[in-house]
């Protein structure tokens, strides 16, 4: 990842973005008012969480089949290190928190667990069940440990290569609300999950692309996924996209700022 062209991509989404005063969607107008908009507010037994595991020293190891910090650090880190590098930071997880409330959302799949955080976000609304799918066996029994420790018996953490559990999660013609892409972070990986789980979401499910503005490859990838056939409307919120498959809205793409204070 580099860092100038995440400052380019930083300066170039900050003069394209908008505000509620060019919204002229009333769905979109909204949305922003009401879920984007709205202060970042964590879950405090979560970032309490998050901030023991930025002082983990103790080892494990990764084993990553995407692209990224982890691939390069395969073989023996600290957690300290997976939490600083991998996990999403905590306004954009008190979103997602946000998501499942506003959508009602009772079927989520998530790629990438990690340590497990994002996916307590998401499955903190104990009537949303969440199928969180992650390779890494050591993330996979911090994330379990976790999910035992907050008794969150609505997540389900699914082990296992993405190319092979995804497609077996998709046998269950169930419609998913919200989804969250943030495990293996190419061109060619990132359209194909994207376009298995477009097929599979409800009409007003939203899919969450993470890491949109990291390399070319993946705003490529977020390019390809803004001009396809099922999608009528995006939100890019420079870290992470949203994607919309409600087919009434007229098809809209917006560049916003999402709070952090």
């Amino acid at each position: 990842m580099s860092k100038w062209f995440q400052a380019r991509a930083g300066i170039h989404h900050w003069l394209l973005t908008e505000d509620e005063h060019s919204i002229h969607s009333p769905f979109f107008f909204d949305f922003y008012q009401s879920v984007v908009r709205q202060p970042p507010e964590g879950i405090a037994e979560l970032e309490d969480l998050r901030s023991k595991l930025l002082e983990n020293d103790q080892e494990i190891s990764i084993v990553d089949f995407g692209s990224g910090w982890m691939q390069k650090a395969a073989g023996r880190q600290p957690i300290r290190a997976v939490a600083r590098y991998s996990l999403m930071p905590p306004p954009y997880c008190a979103l997602l928190g946000r998501l499942v409330n506003h959508l009602e959302a009772t079927r989520v799949v998530e790629l990438g667990t990690s340590l497990g955080i994002t996916s307590l976000y998401l499955g903190w609304n104990p009537s949303c069940n969440v199928y969180t799918l992650e390779g890494n066996p050591d993330l996979v029994n911090i994330a379990l440990t976790h999910a035992e420790g907050f008794e969150r018996d609505n997540v389900t953490i699914i082990e296992g290569n993405i190319d092979v559990t995804l497609p077996d999660l998709l046998q269950d013609p169930a419609k998913i609300d919200l989804a969250v892409m943030d495990a293996n972070h190419r061109f060619e990986p990132t359209v194909r999950y994207f376009e298995m789980l477009a097929r599979r979401m409800s009409d007003q499910g939203i899919l969450v692309v993470d890491d949109i503005h990291r390399d070319s490859e993946m705003e490529n990838a977020w390019r390809f996924i803004r001009a396809h056939q099922l999608v009528y409307g995006t939100v890019d919120l420079f870290r992470c996209g949203l994607v919309f498959f409600d087919h009434p809205l007229n098809r809209q793409h917006f560049v916003w700022s999402l709070p952090f204070h």
